[in-house]
């Protein structure tokens, strides 16, 4: 694994984000992310999963700069491995828990929300969904997968207006379950998923997948209407225009 670091500590499979500064997602980080999630779901040694960034980031969401040089083949590759990876996130069976180390929007929300709980560190950052100012077309089993937690009417208007909350915020309105202290992050997540492997293990995971029954099958539809719109607005000039504006932004700041 070259953007991952993966660990196994009492049974809990730890999946941790380890790309550049920010965790920005690219194809081979997203297809090391669905290898490590398979084998954790498919080792009936693992209980749980922990899913984590590094200080500052979790992931800042998509890789634009990377992205934005992709031709149309790599792009739709790309898409239908990060639908994959999230439906893979949804149906998993076993707890799962998002250590939310910091930055957390766009993609990197998207990942978070699909853990059963989620804790997210005390400070400056922020979190959700600003997909649409970018100029990129939103798929309708985000969009359920949004309403899961924040309910349909908040989801609705922090979609369209490309709402970003800082930690608190989020806590308020239920897209994080608690704000901690960066230093505690780790240790509450074990905390918080050793509380939930401790229940009969197939009442609990049936149970799991019985109440997210109507968001997996959101995943498992036929997505080629959906990465279909997804790239058309992709290559749009207009999006390609806002794309190249926050890239020279980014590289400057790199800089």
């Amino acid at each position: 694994m070259n953007f991952i670091k993966t660990q196994v500590e009492d049974h809990i499979f730890h999946i941790m984000l380890d790309r550049g500064k920010s965790n920005a997602m690219h194809i081979e980080m997203i297809q090391e992310l669905i290898e490590a999630i398979e084998r954790a779901n498919d080792d009936p040694a693992i209980e749980g999963l922990i899913l984590s960034g590094k200080e500052n980031f979790f992931t800042s969401g998509l890789d634009l700069i990377t992205l934005y040089q992709y031709d149309e083949v790599e792009m739709r590759n790309f898409w239908t491995a990060f639908i994959t990876l999230l439906h893979k996130l949804v149906a998993f069976p076993k707890p799962s828990v998002s250590a939310i180390t910091g930055h957390s929007p766009a993609g990197g929300c998207v990942m978070a929300i699909c853990c059963d709980y989620r804790l997210m560190a005390d400070g400056e950052f922020i979190i959700g969904l600003n997909e649409v100012p970018v100029g990129i077309i939103v798929p309708e089993s985000i969009f359920k997968l949004y309403s899961f937690w924040l309910g349909e009417g908040t989801a609705y208007r922090s979609l369209l207006e490309g709402k970003l909350f800082k930690p608190s915020e989020a806590k308020e309105i239920g897209l994080v379950d608690e704000v901690v202290a960066f230093n505690r992050i780790q240790n509450l997540a074990m905390r918080k998923i050793k509380s939930l492997t401790q229940f009969e293990k197939n009442a609990w995971r049936t149970s799991k997948l019985n109440f997210r029954a109507h968001l997996i099958a959101e995943f498992e539809k036929d997505q080629t209407e959906t990465i279909r719109q997804v790239l058309e607005q992709w290559w749009r000039p207009s999006t390609r225009a806002i794309l190249k504006t926050i890239i020279e932004n980014l590289t400057q700041k790199k800089a």
